[in-house]
């Protein structure tokens, strides 16, 4: 059965809804039914289910309802700029700057599988680090670990700091008697990102958490690595999340997102009030494609982890790889913390191979099925060489210090099977070892 809602001005949202529930009445659909999957036409929320409880349950019907003029199963797409507006009636969207329905489909299911109360979708990660920046005023101080997304560094040091007025010290948040003695008395904001890119030092956030709170200080945390799926930094104490959606969420290398996640009524007014006023909103067609790519997020998370545990521990006992760096592994420093935080250990790896950027080339160059590109996430594996692609602008000697060398190499896997990933890794290696051998 289909309902057919006039936009015709003659027809009010009122009269739309009575005649569906007129509708409702001659054909016997259940009520409670048409209740939950008519309510954007309203303008409330979408009743509580007590059934959506497991995450891949949330993944799949979290935000989502059946359409009630086709009875489509998948909310369709709403491209329209500008919505309808009675000003005796109540209303839920206005203009496409400031939401739409394919946005808030999109919004609801992310802010249930973080476990928070608001979600603001924007048009790229960088959009959503944009935003959270704007909680802080001139003169006030964040604090950083040292190791952040590059994006995430750039913005705060040459936006935040030089244009905006803002205070930055990027430290080893690891070390949480340094995060102490870091904090003024005008710091307002720690932005923490665990497991790091691309060394995977694992942060404790409750440990964080336990001293944001007592010194007033907002905490957010970038879990893109991790997705919701595994870890939860709201429930862990921290006041904000965000992800790019470009990468697990999505999942799929198609579109290019980020979203904010809060439960704090205030943080979550000021983001909102920023995220219309600076336009960094996404279409509904970016919106619609990671609604898509959130159905799968679980498979795809628990797939990569699972692949990835395996090759790091193959990697791990390579003679041409000097280390491989992964939580899953014991001789990771931050396993048993990773264990304690999250329900997985993800799925990146990063090693060092055995030489100099020369052999780390020869390798990347080698690989068939690893895509040679920047990002993670996504279907697909992909590999990257941070010295030469996404850290090649930072000093050597910072790199160093970081632990990015010459020779290190991320792994971002994919869901491809096993046994075909392992054998094109051991295939490049052995790349390396023909080179030696026509050196010497």
């Amino acid at each position: 059965v289909g309902f057919f809602f006039s936009s015709r001005r003659r027809h009010t949202r009122s009269a739309s809804v009575s005649w569906a529930r007129r509708c409702v009445q001659e054909t016997g659909i259940n009520a409670e039914y048409m209740g939950i999957h008519t309510f954007f036409m309203e303008g409330k929320d979408k009743p509580h289910c007590p059934f959506i409880k497991g995450e891949s349950t949330k993944a799949v019907h979290a935000g989502q309802y059946v359409d009630p003029s086709t009875g489509a199963v998948i909310p369709p797409i709403y491209t329209s700029s500008t919505f309808e507006v009675f000003a005796d009636q109540p209303y839920k969207y206005i203009y496409g700057r400031f939401g739409g329905p394919t946005r808030t489909v999109l919004e609801d299911a992310i802010a249930a599988l973080e476990g928070g109360k608001f979600c603001i979708a924007t048009s790229s990660g960088m959009g959503a680090v944009s935003i959270i920046c704007h909680l802080i005023k001139p003169g006030e101080h964040i604090i950083g670990n040292d190791d952040l997304y590059g994006g995430t560094s750039v913005y705060l040091k040459e936006i935040a700091v030089v244009k905006e007025g803002i205070q930055l010290d990027c430290i080893d948040l690891r070390d949480l008697k340094a995060f102490e003695a870091a904090i003024k008395p005008n710091t307002k904001m720690v932005f923490c990102e665990t497991p790091t890119n691309p060394t995977l030092r694992v942060l404790d956030l409750v440990g964080i958490a336990k001293i944001c709170k007592a010194k007033k200080i907002i905490m957010v945390v970038d879990n893109t690595f991790c997705s919701p799926i595994m870890q939860k930094p709201l429930e862990l104490g921290a006041d904000i999340v965000m992800h790019s959606c470009t990468k697990y969420i999505g999942g799929h290398s198609d579109l290019i997102m980020g979203v904010v996640v809060t439960s704090n009524d205030e943080l979550h007014k000021q983001m909102k009030a920023v995220s219309n006023l600076l336009g960094c909103c996404p279409g509904p067609f970016d919106c619609y494609l990671a609604s898509r790519g959130l159905k799968t997020l679980p498979l795809r998370v628990h797939r990569s982890c699972e692949t990835a545990m395996k090759l790091a521990e193959v990697l791990a006992k390579h003679p041409k790889v000097d280390v491989c760096i992964y939580p899953g592994l014991t001789s990771h420093p931050g396993h048993e913390l990773m264990k304690a935080q999250a329900k997985g250990f993800g799925g990146i790896i990063t090693m060092n191979i055995k030489g100099d950027t020369a052999k780390a080339n020869l390798f990347y160059k080698s690989l068939s099925l690893f895509g040679h590109a920047v990002s993670l996430g996504g279907v697909e594996s992909l590999v990257s060489i941070p010295a030469m692609i996404t850290h090649k602008g930072v000093p050597a000697d910072v790199r160093a210090k970081l632990g990015i060398l010459e020779g290190t190499v991320r792994l971002s896997i994919g869901i491809e099977d096993f046994e075909d990933l392992r054998d094109d890794l051991l295939h490049a290696l052995d790349a390396i070892q023909d080179l030696t051998f026509s050196l010497t």
